[in-house]
């Protein structure tokens, strides 16, 4: 679907699109023409293996300038054109707006200056300056990243495998001192996931729970890793007492504790191998 949507827009791109080990997908990319470049990595790296990959792959190649998206993203036809007319930043993207219902974001949002999160298109409209809400960008869901950012912070980190990456490398980006925004005229759709920000605390706060062990492991330990590297120990200790109440309290599950504690423990012990075991096939 993001392939056939990216041909509709007018630019004179090359597509890098990274298979992370997806059998199905090796004939129907193969049969891409121009300027569709396939790149099949020999095992499942995650969506941060393949982030790694193709931005490398990109910049490697000779781009300038690097559109960043997942599979399951559909950019509006004028997407990138709205974005390139305002290429004053390093790191900028799109309003990320849900698929099933476009007047909502599909990730809740902190608008600079405010304690709370916004949740409707409307109110990021009218918070927006000159049509761009500064400091806030959602990675990875068509977003642009300039090769002098690349080649001044790196690449996503692949370790991670899934979840965190795009945080993390977004905070490296801004302790680089790196200029981010987001366009609200220009618009991405992506699926969204009910059980993201799922309330907890008596309505206090969301925690970001997922049926899936896979993704929890990778959550609970890269989360507590971006925490610990860029807010600082009382946020990742804080962030370690938020788990505990959701699936003590919130969500009682006492398997989803030891998997988390097993996560948090590997990520601080710096082991990024752990979440093999939660692969299938």
């Amino acid at each position: 679907m993001a392939i056939r949507k990216l041909k509709q827009v007018e630019n004179d791109s090359v597509y890098c699109v990274v298979d992370r080990y997806l059998t199905f997908c090796k004939e129907w990319l193969a049969s891409q023409p121009a300027p569709v470049v396939p790149m099949t990595l020999p095992d499942n790296r995650g969506g941060a293996g393949g982030f790694h990959v193709g931005l490398q792959a990109a910049v490697d190649g000779g781009a300038d300038l690097v559109w960043l998206m997942d599979d399951d993203g559909i950019p509006e036809p004028d997407c990138l054109k709205v974005l390139l007319d305002h290429d004053d930043f390093d790191f900028w993207g799109p309003a990320v707006l849900a698929e099933q219902d476009p007047s909502r974001l599909c990730f809740p949002i902190r608008l600079p200056g405010r304690a709370s999160v916004v949740h409707r298109m409307a109110e990021v409209e009218a918070a927006a300056h000159d049509g761009v809400i500064a400091d806030v960008v959602i990675p990875f869901n068509g977003v642009l990243v300039t090769r002098e950012l690349v080649e001044r912070i790196g690449t996503p980190r692949e370790e991670f495998f899934i979840w965190g990456d795009d945080v993390e490398f977004l905070w490296r980006a801004r302790k680089a001192g790196a200029r981010t925004g987001t366009v609200v005229a220009a618009r991405f759709l992506h699926p969204a996931t009910d059980d993201l920000g799922t309330p907890m605390a008596f309505g206090r706060t969301t925690y970001n729970h997922s049926p899936s062990d896979l993704k929890h492991y990778c959550m609970a330990r890269n989360n507590l890793v971006n925490l610990r590297d860029y807010r600082g120990w009382p946020a990742a200790l804080a962030f370690v007492a938020k788990t505990a109440w959701f699936y003590s309290f919130t969500r009682p599950t006492p398997g989803r504790l030891l998997l988390s504690a097993r996560a948090m423990l590997a990520g601080l012990r710096g082991d990024f191998t752990g979440h093999r075991r939660y692969l299938r096939g």
